[in-house]
């Protein structure tokens, strides 16, 4: 094995990283994230409900977004906070792809979903707060999707790169990293870009 990292910009991959997204089931349009368009992902912090992640799909679309952004499954900081839907939250985002056609991203937390999540989202998105768990990556990045790689938020931009090289090494070179931000001594922000 070498020790030259698949995700770094090498002299022989001088150009940024394009991903394709969608044509995979039915009517997902297809984009290219990394290409010359802008591409948006927005959509509800959870799924709470049939009605609402529909009527948020068509907002999103009318809006120009290409992708719905919707948790199924949620970490919270409070343990008695809304968890998610769960898998009726997974049926319901492929109820709203298959109306809106815009492909889906949401959030993997346990090995045990990885599977599930994998045969709906077209986007699999890795949390702040799993950043750094490995067997969580290396189950992620064996559903052959692209990972939507948030960074944690006390994590070196070297710790989201090393992310990024966990998913890689699992044969996943499809990684989008998302900057939200870290953790600092300011206390009018949550998160200091």
């Amino acid at each position: 094995m070498s020790d030259t990292p698949l995700v770094a910009r090498a002299a022989d991959r001088p150009l940024s990283t394009r991903i394709l997204v969608g044509n995979t089931r039915g009517p997902v349009l297809p984009l290219t994230i990394g290409g010359h368009q802008f591409v948006v992902a927005a959509g509800p912090c959870s799924v709470e409900g049939r009605d609402m992640i529909l009527q948020t799909a068509t907002a999103v679309r009318r809006a120009g977004a290409g992708l719905l952004r919707g948790g199924a499954f949620k970490p919270r900081t409070n343990p008695y906070a809304f968890q998610g839907l769960g898998e009726a939250g997974l049926e319901l985002l492929a109820e709203a792809r298959a109306e809106s056609g815009l492909a889906i991203v949401t959030e993997c937390l346990d090995l045990r979903h990885a599977p599930a999540i994998g045969a709906i989202a077209d986007v699999i998105q890795v949390g702040a707060r799993n950043m750094q768990n490995v067997p969580l990556l290396a189950a992620i990045a064996e559903q052959g999707k692209p990972v939507l790689l948030k960074r944690g938020a006390s994590a070196t931009i070297k710790e989201l790169l090393g992310a990024a090289e966990y998913l890689a090494v699992h044969g996943n070179l499809r990684v989008i990293l998302c900057e939200r931000g870290i953790r600092t001594f300011e206390t009018a922000t949550r998160n200091t870009l």
